[in-house]
């Protein structure tokens, strides 16, 4: 398997993912800095121009929560996805609830900081997106009380899922008022199999 990204990204999920599975890969780095994720030979592979993309024989995928899911379901020992299907039913709700509820504020505060021109952007949307930010944070805050992962006592796609956005959100000072979700980033980055963290993916690319 291939697995296109760049450090700091949504790629650090599905890095996360394929170590969480024990997958041998490699990683090839697209430099969005240098608008390689624009070239026609990426775009080819994912016409969005984002990453990450894995690539696994004839399959492309696109979408890091895409990826990890696939993952999970190529790899089914590993227990990224749990075999009872109410279990399985809240991986999935806990799944959409993070790339909806948690990231896409996230992502409305990265666009108006420093994705947009200058002159394109709105402060008054940023205050907006960190509220609305913290009120999904709250849910997520109180369901983690006594639990050390979000569906069951063991790490699930969920968890590679979230664990980055929390991560994102500590970045500009988001969590500082949740200490059950600092605890379980601090909890989960811990793992073995973790990805950097994002700033020291950064520093490191």
């Amino acid at each position: 398997m291939k697995l296109y990204g760049f450090a700091g990204t949504r790629s650090q999920r599905a890095l996360w993912g394929l170590k969480e599975v024990d997958a041998d890969f490699e990683f090839i780095s697209v430099n969005l800095l240098e608008g390689e994720h624009k070239r026609p030979e990426f775009l080819r592979l994912n016409p969005a121009g984002k990453v990450p993309v894995l690539v696994d024989g004839d399959q492309v995928i696109p979408e890091s929560a895409a990826i990890v899911l696939y993952l999970a379901d190529k790899y089914p020992q590993k227990g990224l996805l749990p075999a009872d299907l109410n279990e399985r039913a809240q991986v999935y709700r806990w799944t959409l609830f993070a790339v909806t509820e948690l990231e896409q504020p996230l992502w409305r505060i990265t666009r108006h900081t420093l994705v947009y021109p200058p002159d394109q952007r709105l402060p008054a949307d940023i205050e907006l997106a960190r509220a609305d930010f913290a009120t999904m944070a709250a849910i997520l805050e109180a369901h983690l009380d006594a639990r050390d992962f979000i569906v069951g006592d063991r790490l699930t796609v969920a968890d590679c899922v979230t664990a980055y956005l929390i991560d994102w959100a500590n970045e500009v000072r988001l969590i500082d008022a949740f200490p059950r979700l600092q605890a379980y980033l601090e909890r989960l980055y811990a793992r073995p199999e973790a990805p950097k963290r994002i700033a020291e993916a950064r520093k490191a690319a």
